[in-house]
């Protein structure tokens, strides 16, 4: 996940730019996932999400202290941010302990019915003027993600919704990044968010220490671990620092759409490491979600006087 305020107008060669790099973002987000599912065959999902959460910040730090962005934090926000942080966590942790059971392609075909609830929530909460047709059009994705839950469901249970879970999460995170967006750097918020988001998960793994869960006893990483741990981390600030410089040249509205790009490079990279590939009916369903969300974008493009999906943070499965 990357942020950033997008410009007020942007030339032709901005928006191309924010194109070429939001496709390279999305199409390089899938390698986080691809580490995760590698690390979580003896690393927790909360000792993941602790380190992708370090090393992003490691990352933004040096930026935020170049920015003088410190001087511009508050109590106020800083508990607004403490929020969004345990919010993040928690979508994170759902989406990475989701990897040890599904195929990563599925999980994130699933996680892509993200636009469909903010759409959803956004009409509730921030008023936001949705129409009947797009309400519809978020009916029809839910329905893509139900043809490939219910296969999921029946391989792994409970854990298929997890990523829907994530999801929801998300959704809110973007909401409520919406109301501070206006007024604090971006790069300020990013790092903010690696910082609670890594607290929240410390406290999680010394409470889970000694219980034997996969998702929050901690362990010492050995060998191979080490270096996938590192590539969650290091992927992770690199697909978000793309996505900061895309959504600074161009505005989100343009950019939102290449965000369903990144099934497809998951469902490369996870063919080329795993040998997993979606069946037909997932097929259908993944089209179906892209379909609905994109209809779901246009609409907001063409009758929102600001549309839902733009926000300062651009959103990519976790």
């Amino acid at each position: 996940m990357s942020s950033t305020t997008a410009r007020p107008t942007s030339s032709t060669s901005d928006v191309m730019t924010g194109l070429v790099l939001m496709f390279a973002s999305v199409m390089f987000s899938p390698i986080i996932d691809i580490f995760a599912k590698l690390a979580i065959t003896t690393v927790p999902s909360a000792e993941i999400t602790a380190g992708r959460f370090a090393v992003q910040a490691l990352c933004m730090l040096p930026i935020v202290l170049w920015r003088r962005s410190f001087a511009d934090f508050s109590w106020r926000q800083s508990l607004f941010h403490a929020i969004r942080g345990a919010i993040i966590t928690v979508s994170m942790i759902s989406f990475v302990t989701t990897l040890k059971y599904m195929a990563v392609a599925d999980a994130i075909a699933i996680f892509f019915v993200e636009p469909i609830i903010v759409t959803i929530l956004g009409g509730i909460f921030l008023k936001e003027t949705i129409g009947w047709r797009r309400y519809t059009a978020c009916g029809v994705g839910f329905f893509g993600a139900m043809l490939i839950i219910q296969p999921s469901f029946e391989e792994v249970g409970y854990i298929a919704l997890l990523p829907v879970l994530s999801a929801l999460c998300i959704a809110i995170f973007v909401l409520m990044t919406r109301v501070l967006a206006h007024r604090e750097d971006p790069w300020s918020m990013q790092f903010q968010m690696g910082i609670w988001g890594l607290l929240f998960c410390i406290i999680l793994l010394y409470l889970g220490g000694g219980t034997g869960s996969d998702v929050f006893d901690p362990v010492m990483p050995e060998g191979r671990a080490w270096f996938y741990l590192a590539g969650v981390g290091a992927t992770a600030a690199i697909a978000g620092i793309l996505g900061v410089y895309a959504y600074r040249a161009a505005p989100a509205s343009t950019l939102a759409p290449l965000q369903y790009f990144e099934i497809v490079s998951a469902t490369i990279f996870a063919w080329l490491v795993f040998g997993d590939f979606p069946n037909a009916v997932k097929w259908l369903g993944i089209t179906i979600i892209m379909a609905s969300g994109f209809y779901i974008l246009w609409r907001e493009r063409r009758f929102a006087s600001k549309p839902v999906s733009d926000t300062s943070e651009a959103t990519v499965a976790p």
